[in-house]
C-alpha cells in the first residue's frame, strides 16, 4: 500500500476545476468520491514513515533503552541519550515523536468526523473507512500513553490546544476505537497488506489491556483473532519477500520501488513520500553499524537455539546468498542479522524496503500465555508457550530436559519462562523496554545505565508543547523533568 500523496494531488487537480482552494480539505469539498475517502484514509499512516518513528529513531530509542545493544564509537550523541537515559524535554526527536503521533491523529480524525459526509460510498466502503481511521487513531494514542502517560485528547473536533487528559481517559479512548474498529474491519484474508484487519485491533487492544493490568480482558480479545498462524521458518517474518505473511498481525510498509532520493528529505512531518527504512544501513554490520547486541542478550539463547543464527551474525557466518564471509569490524563477536538485507546483497546501500513487523502472532501467543498465567491458567500457558518453541524444534517446557533450567511447576516459574521466551523470540523487535516496566524490572536491569526509577519510564512532555498549547503547562511536566 502506497501512502498517498499521490491521491492527495489528483483528486485537488480535479477538485480545481469547481474552484475551490484544493490545498483546503473540508466536508463541503472533499468527501465526495470514493478515491477522495481512500485519499484521506491512505494519509493517516505516512507519519508512521518519519524519521523519529518508524523509519529510524523509534528503533534506536527503544533499543537503546532496552539495553538490547552497546553502541559503537561512532554512535551517534542524538540517539545514544535514550542509551544513557539522558534525555530531556527539550530533546527533537521526542518532540518529533510527540508531533508525528498527533499528526497522525489530527489526520485520522478528519475521517472520524466527517463520516456523517461520506458520499458515494457503500457502508462496506464506509465501514473500512472508519475502522482504519480508529485502529490508526488508537495506534498512535497508543505510542504516546506508552511514552508519556496521559496526553491531549483529541477525540472532539476543537480547533485548540487541549488540556493533559489522564491516561485513564486516553487508554479509553484507545479501547474503544479498537473495539470499534475490530466490529468493522475486514477479516486477515479479506485484507490489504498494510491496512490493519479485524485482528490487528484485537491484537492491539490485547496488548493494551494486557499492558495495563486487565489480564481477562486481554484475554478475551487475544482468543478472538482469528486467520493467524506461526510460519514454518522463523526468519521468514523478517525478509522482504515473506511480507504479508499468516504470522503478520499488522506491518508497516517499506519498498523501493519510488527510489531513494527522498533520504534525508521529507521524513520529519509525514509529508511526501518516504517509503524505506535506514534500519539496515544503521545496525547493518558491513555499513554504518552504529549498534550491536549485547552478550547478555545471546547468552540468554539455550544451545541448539536455531533462533541464535537466525537474528546474529557471527564471524565466519555465510551471507549474500552464501557467497561471502562475515568478518566483523571493531573486534566484535556479534551483529544483528534480522531486518537485515545481507542475505541477499553485500551491503545496505542506505536505504531498505523491509517492512517492520509491528505485532506478530508469535507475539500474541506470548501475551496470551502471560495474561493465562496471571489469571492462574498455568497449564493453558504452558500450552502457549510450548507453540512458539514448536516452531523452532526447541524442547518443550514441563519435559525433563527444560526442567532443569526453566521448570513451570508455579506461577512464579511460568513467569520466569515468559520472560525467557519473549526476549529469544521477539530480541530487537523493540517491545522489551515495555517488558521490562509491565513487569517492575527496569530499575533492576537498567538501574546500572543511568536509568531512574519514577522518571524514565516516561518521556519527558516536550518543551515545544508547553511553549505553545496555552493549556500545558510546566505543572504538566512528568516527574524528574
Amino acid at each position: 500500500m502506497v501512502l498517498m500523496a499521490m491521491f492527495l494531488m489528483n483528486t485537488a487537480c480535479e477538485d480545481s476545476l469547481e474552484l475551490v482552494n484544493p490545498n483546503e480539505l473540508s466536508d463541503e469539498t472533499f468527501f465526495k468520491r470514493p478515491e477522495q475517502l481512500q485519499s484521506a484514509v491512505d494519509a493517516i499512516y505516512a507519519n508512521l514513515q518519519t524519521e523519529a518513528l518508524f523509519s529510524r529513531v523509534w528503533y534506536y530509542m527503544y533499543d537503546n533503552m532496552a539495553h538490547e545493544v552497546d553502541v559503537n564509537p561512532q554512535h551517534e550523541a542524538n540517539k545514544r541519550v535514550y542509551f544513557d537515559f539522558n534525555y530531556n524535554a527539550d530533546d527533537g526527536y521526542i518532540f518529533q515523536y510527540w508531533d508525528n503521533c498527533f499528526r497522525g491523529i489530527n489526520k485520522a480524525n478528519f475521517v472520524i468526523f466527517n463520516e456523517d459526509n461520506f458520499e458515494n460510498v457503500t457502508t462496506e466502503q464506509k465501514n473500512q473507512a472508519i475502522g482504519e481511521a480508529k485502529f490508526m487513531r488508537a495506534f498512535y494514542y497508543s505510542m504516546l500513553v506508552s511514552r508519556f502517560g496521559g496526553v491531549p485528547l483529541y477525540d472532539v473536533q476543537t480547533g485548540e490546544g487541549q488540556p493533559r487528559s489522564s491516561k485513564e481517559a486516553v487508554l479509553d479512548l484507545i479501547y474503544s476505537d479498537l473495539s470499534d474498529a475490530a466490529n468493522k474491519l475486514s477479516s486477515k484474508a479479506n485484507t490489504d497488506g498494510g491496512r490493519p484487519s479485524s485482528g490487528s485491533a484485537l491484537g492491539l487492544l490485547g496488548k493494551m489491556y494486557l499492558h495495563n493490568g486487565r489480564y481477562k480482558d486481554a484475554k478475551d480479545a487475544l482468543d478472538a483473532m482469528a486467520g493467524f498462524d506461526l510460519v514454518d521458518n522463523y526468519e521468514d517474518n523478517f525478509l522482504e519477500e515473506t511480507e504479508f505473511n499468516i504470522e503478520s498481525v499488522w506491518e508497516i510498509n517499506y519498498t523501493l520501488a519510488f527510489g531513494e532520493s527522498t533520504d534525508w528529505s521529507g521524513v520529519g512531518t509525514g509529508t511526501g513520500i518516504h517509503e524505506f527504512s535506514f534500519r539496515g544501513q544503521d545496525m547493518g554490520w558491513n555499513d554504518w553499524f552504529n549498534s550491536y547486541p549485547t552478550q547478555n542478550l545471546v547468552d540468554e539463547y539455550e544451545e541448539g537455539d536455531p533462533r541464535l543464527s537466525a537474528n546474529f551474525y557471527f564471524n565466519g557466518d555465510l551471507f549474500n546468498n552464501g557467497t561471502e564471509t562475515v568478518a566483523l569490524p571493531l573486534e566484535r563477536e556479534v551483529a544483528w542479522k534480522k531486518y537485515q538485507l545481507y542475505y541477499k546483497q553485500s551491503n545496505e546501500n542506505q536505504a531498505s524496503g523491509i517492512n517492520c513487523r509491528v505485532i506478530r502472532y508469535a507475539d500474541v501467543l506470548l501475551m496470551l500465555a502471560e495474561a493465562e498465567n496471571e489469571l492462574g491458567n498455568q497449564p493453558r500457558a504452558v500450552d502457549l508457550l510450548n507453540q512458539v518453541r514448536d516452531r523452532v524444534s526447541m524442547p518443550r517446557y514441563g519435559t525433563p530436559e527444560m526442567n532443569a533450567i526453566f521448570p513451570v511447576g508455579s506461577k512464579q516459574e511460568v513467569f520466569e519462562a515468559i520472560v525467557h521466551e519473549r526476549r529469544v523470540e521477539l530480541a530487537g523487535e523493540q517491545v522489551r523496554f515495555d517488558d521490562l516496566i509491565r513487569w517492575d524490572m527496569a530499575n533492576e536491569e537498567l538501574s546500572p545505565f543511568g536509568f531512574k526509577q519514577g522518571v524514565h519510564e516516561m518521556f519527558p512532555i516536550p518543551n515545544q508543547e508547553i511553549n505553545t498549547n496555552p493549556n500545558i503547562s510546566l505543572a504538566d511536566q512528568n516527574p524528574g523533568f
